[in-house]
């Protein structure tokens, strides 16, 4: 079981890099591209970024650092936007295992849940509502837009996550292997003056 768990852990880490998947469709397609059993046990996100980082430093660290730079600087882009609403960064562009090929995802904190959108509408952007899991995989609205990168010279998917104010107080609590899961706008910053990228207790 284990050693299926490493192949589907592998497997998953190369669509996640190469085809910009997230972690649980990546998984799942991997099961299926191993013609392993449906019900096949799967390996934990942890196990995922661990062989995300391992593909990354192989096969694509020449180019890699770069793309993760631009993410960043786009993502304090849209920080800055939409400072009001206490926006953090998540997911692997805080983490630093995103490549050019990753969404930015940014958790936002409203006194008003219809008051992000409200100002997207405000400033004529163009957003599509969806649903995406949260911090603890429940169901959370998603505001993403379609946000041109100079940079890569493409469009990245921004995924502006509304939360209730009241959320913040688990959102700095430490994830399982100790590191801060997301940072504001100020850590965001500190991040790309720093020479490795690697927040504060978010490395591998």
């Amino acid at each position: 079981m284990e050693s299926s768990k490493r192949e589907i852990a592998a497997a998953a880490a190369r669509l996640v890099v190469e085809e910009g998947l997230e972690y649980g469709p990546a998984k799942r397609r991997a099961v299926r591209d191993l013609r392993l059993p449906a019900r096949t046990a799967l390996p934990g996100n942890d196990e995922i970024e661990a062989e995300v980082r391992d593909y990354i430093q192989i096969f694509c660290a020449d180019t890699q650092p770069a793309e993760l730079r631009a993410l960043r600087e786009l993502a304090v882009e849209w920080m800055q936007h939409m400072a009001q609403f206490r926006p953090h960064l998540g997911g692997a562009v805080w983490h630093g295992t995103a490549t050019r090929l990753s969404d930015i995802y940014i958790q936002l904190f409203c006194d008003d849940s219809k008051s992000a959108e409200i100002a997207l509408i405000d400033h004529h952007v163009d957003y599509e509502p969806r649903t995406v899991s949260g911090f603890h995989g429940e169901s959370v609205e998603a505001l993403s837009v379609h946000a041109p990168s100079r940079a890569l010279g493409t469009e990245v998917g921004v995924h502006l996550m509304v939360y209730d104010l009241d959320d913040m107080r688990g959102a700095l609590r430490l994830d399982a292997q100790g590191r801060v899961p997301r940072g504001d706008l100020a850590a965001v910053r500190r991040l790309l003056d720093e020479v490795d990228g690697t927040p504060d207790g978010a490395g591998a």
